[in-house]
Formats: structure tokens, C-alpha cells, sequence
């Protein structure tokens, strides 16, 4: 079977030879399918792109065999002007390429479109109906419903039409993934179940490609004198260090702690990063250690010298129809417990037992809750991390590439 996957972000995942959709190829090759993944020359977060030499796209293999065709958009950086232009430029582009291949190339058996921005859903079911094929819409982000977090109102026209967008692609998709587990909540929240047909909506989670994973373990060691002294008990965050992380929130947590107890070590950059480091110079806390970015091939490494991972956010309403954060499964994978700082719908932590997800109220409650952890007497801790290992089984990708196989097959 042909199968497109339109990412507008994937292109990392070239580079980074892991990733949702690198993966789901990566096992849908394996049973035989032919697969592509289509995404910009841009790189998220970054100053470099894939250079086309003036063309409108270039192909290029992968790890893992994995086919990517790379389509022009327009450079930008931040969330501006800049950005709106490249999303409206990868849309106009994919459609051109998509047509291009259609009519030089082949034809697909089904679409796979991807959000993060909803003009991706809008090129995908335009080249679907194009070449008369099944559209799948992946939703990965709750838009409009993200804004209503950050202070929009449901009156806000933009917002409006946004729903109006939202619901028509809903409307017209073949099936519907969503990858938080309450995507069916959301439809019956909104009222739409007499236009969206739920028995089209599926749950695919992000995950974990459990081979590459352990592969990375074995074959990258990262060399750091904290991550190596086994004579303290180690918390580990890895990511990125800005205000919408709330990483404030660890450091001000470690101060309730004694400073010889417990080792923080925070692996990632950010906005916030400078200051923080300041704060916890001019406040004398010095068992809180950034160690800077590194190379993703290194994290799982990292993860497995620690005792306990923190996922830490900042509590958002839309949090109740589930999670997805790729950061939850790299932890969960590497068989130690995670604390969250909070609570979601449907919350993975809770259901596995795996560790401790709540909203603290104050960062002594969230310092009391790791002491908790470490306290904990060793059988009691062990069962934790096995959970853990259960819960990485469960959400690895090869188990995911098997049930979108199951669905792409029941639209044929």
C-alpha cells in the first residue's frame, strides 16, 4: 500500500533519524508499504534549511529507508509575521508538489496529514479528494482550543472561524487520530457528534521507538562526573528551559532540600536558562545543575543514570482531554519513576502507576512529593520503575504502527 504522510514539522526527524512519523514508516516499510513523508525544507526552531537549488522540492532517503521529500517554505524565526508567511507557503507548496507527483509520479492508496497547524488537514483532504483516496487527520494539537489558555475568548472572531475550520476538517476526514485519548470528550464537549462520525476517531499516542532507544543507551555514552556518582540520588529534566516549561518551579522545589540529599541536573537551553543559573547562584542553591543542550542520541543515556524524571509544565485547562508530550515516553522508557507537576486527563502516570501527577500548590509540596520517591523502600521503588518499563512497551511505536495499519486497512 502507497501511503503519504504530510508533516510540515517532520523534517527534524531527517536529521534526528527518530520521530512520530520516522518511526510509523520505519515499521510500515517492514510489513511492506511504501511510505513518504513529506514535510518542509525548514527546520523548526533553527536558522538552517535544506537547500532545494531553486526547485520546489527534493527527495532524499533516510534512516531506516525512510523516503522524505522536503518542500519549499519560507524561512522565518519566532511566531511571528515570519512564521504565518512559512505556513501559508508550505500549504500553497504541498498542494503543488502533491499534484506534481500525482501527475508524474503516483498515486497514494491513503493520505495521512498531520497537524500541528490546521492548513496541513486542509492540503491533505484537498489532495485526497484530488487523487480520490481516504484522507486520515491526525490531530496533535487542540486548535482553536490551545488560544482559550492564553487569554482568547470563544467570542474572538478569528477564534470562530478557527472552530468553523476546525469542525469542516472533522467533517470531511475519512478517520480522525487524535494523540491524547480524549479526542472522542472533545467532539461530544463541542456538540458536534451529529457532523463528526465517532466511530471514524482513533487514539494513537506519541511514543517510544523502544529498538533505537535502548540502541542509544548501549552505543552513546555521555561522559558527566554528576550523572556518574552513584553516592547521590539524581532528578533528572530534560528540554527545553522557557517560561512556558516553568522549570522556576525545580528550582525554587530545591530549595526546600538539602543540598547533599539530592542532585538536580537539568539537561536543555532555553530563554529562561541564564536567569535561572543567576537566581541559583545568588541564592546559594547548589544542588541544581544545568548541563546545557545535547544531542537527543544521548538522552536515553542520560535518563537511565537518574533515579527519578520530571515532567513539568504548567497547568493548562485543555489538559483534560489527555497527553502527548514525546518528553513522557523517553522517561517512561527509561524504567525510572516520573513525577509530573501535573495532572492530566486520562493521565499515564496515574493509570501505570509509575510515579507521582499532581498540580502542587506550593514548592514544598512538590519538594515533600520527590522526597517521597526517594524514600521509598527499594522493593516499593523497583515496582515503580517496571511500571515505567510497562507503560514504554504499551507506547512503542512498532505496537502503533500496527493498529494505523489496522485502520488504513479498514478505509480500503
Amino acid at each position: 500500500m502507497k501511503i503519504w504522510m504530510i508533516n510540515h514539522y517532520a523534517t527534524n526527524q531527517f536529521f534526528d533519524k527518530t520521530g512520530r512519523h520516522h518511526a510509523l514508516s520505519k515499521y510500515l516499510l517492514n510489513k511492506n508499504h511504501d511510505v513518504k513523508i513529506f514535510c518542509a525544507n525548514t527546520i523548526h526552531n533553527s536558522d538552517d534549511f535544506i537547500d532545494l537549488k531553486g526547485d520546489l522540492f527534493i527527495e532524499k532517503t533516510g534512516a531506516d529507508d525512510t523516503s522524505y521529500i522536503f518542500v519549499k517554505a519560507k524561512i522565518y524565526k519566532g511566531n511571528g509575521l515570519s512564521r504565518i508567511m512559512n505556513i501559508l507557503s508550505f500549504y500553497k507548496n504541498i498542494i503543488k508538489t502533491g499534484c506534481f507527483f500525482l501527475k508524474n509520479r503516483e498515486k497514494p492508496d491513503v493520505i495521512l496529514a498531520s497537524s500541528v497547524h490546521p492548513l496541513t488537514l486542509v492540503a491533505g483532504l484537498k489532495l485526497a479528494k484530488r487523487s480520490n483516496v481516504p484522507c486520515i487527520c491526525e490531530i496533535r494539537d487542540l486548535w482553536p482550543e490551545t488560544f482559550l489558555d492564553f487569554g482568547f475568548t470563544k467570542k474572538n472572531l478569528i477564534i470562530k472561524a478557527l472552530y468553523a475550520m476546525e469542525k469542516w476538517i472533522y467533517k470531511k476526514a475519512d478517520a480522525l487520530i487524535f494523540t491524547m485519548e480524549g479526542g472522542k470528550d472533545y467532539i461530544k464537549e463541542k456538540h458536534w457528534e451529529d457532523s463528526v462520525d465517532l466511530s471514524k476517531v482513533f487514539y494513537i499516542n506519541n511514543g517510544v521507538d523502544l529498538d533505537v532507544y535502548y540502541k542509544n543507551i548501549r552505543d552513546n555514552t555521555y561522559i558527566d562526573k554528576d550523572l556518574e556518582n552513584n553516592e547521590t540520588f539524581k532528578v533528572i529534566y530534560t528540554g527545553s528551559i522557557r517560561p512556558a516549561n516553568g522549570v522556576e518551579n525545580i528550582i525554587k522545589c530545591a530549595r526546600h532540600i538539602k543540598q547533599n540529599e539530592i542532585e538536580f541536573l537539568i539537561f536543555g537551553d532555553g530563554s529562561d536558562k541564564k536567569r535561572l543559573e543567576e537566581y541559583c547562584f545568588k541564592n546559594d542553591i547548589s544542588n541544581v545543575k544545568f548541563k546545557g543542550k545535547v544531542d537527543k542520541k544521548f538522552v536515553p543515556y542520560i535518563l537511565s543514570k537518574g533515579d527519578l524524571s520530571l515532567l513539568n509544565y504548567k497547568q493548562c485547562k485543555i489538559d483534560r482531554f489527555g497527553t502527548s508530550q514525546n518528553k513522557l515516553f523517553e522517561y517512561l522508557a527509561s524504567g525510572r519513576p516520573v513525577i509530573a507537576n501535573v495532572h492530566m486527563g486520562y493521565d499515564i502516570i496515574e493509570k501505570y502507576q509509575c510515579g507521582i501527577a499532581q498540580e502542587f500548590n506550593t514548592d514544598k509540596e512538590y519538594a515533600d512529593a520527590i522526597l517521597s520517591i526517594k524514600k521509598l523502600p527499594t522493593d516499593s521503588y523497583q515496582r515503580l520503575c517496571n511500571n515505567a518499563r510497562q507503560a514504554a512497551e504499551d507506547f512503542d511505536y512498532k505496537e502503533w504502527a500496527d493498529r494505523l495499519e489496522k485502520i488504513i486497512c479498514q478505509l480500503g
